[in-house]
């Protein structure tokens, strides 16, 4: 009933950007945090960067500086503006959202997510 789609990944050179898009579509009442999260080969799922409804940011230190994320609360979207990209930016990136879908529901949303490779 709850859907992200991701946009915008690809294939790109160290030192480049990337930006990438989701949109949460369905049956939305409310959503609280949005994030986003990559995995790496062989590597666990890191937060990359994450945004509360009020503007609040929290980033990785990997990311700090290079990266920004902004949401359009109208428009149910999440954005990741990546910047000086490097090689170890490769992964799969996964936006998540944390979703109200009824007056007593609330549960996190995954996409499918958005292949990143950074080539040196």
């Amino acid at each position: 009933q709850v859907q992200l789609a991701e946009s915008g990944g690809g294939l790109v050179q160290a030192g480049g950007s990337l930006r990438l898009s989701c949109t949460a579509s369905g049956r939305i009442r409310s959503i609280n945090d949005m994030a986003w999260y990559r995995q790496a080969p062989g590597k666990q799922r890191e937060l990359v960067a994450s945004m509360t409804t009020g503007g609040s940011t929290n980033y990785a230190d990997s990311v700090k500086g290079r990266f920004t994320i902004a949401r359009d609360n109208a428009k149910n979207t999440v954005s990741l503006q990546m910047n000086t990209l490097k090689p170890e930016d490769t992964a799969v990136y996964f936006c998540t959202a944390n979703i109200k879908t009824t007056p007593f529901t609330r549960a996190d949303y995954w996409g499918q997510g958005t292949q990143v490779t950074v080539s040196s």
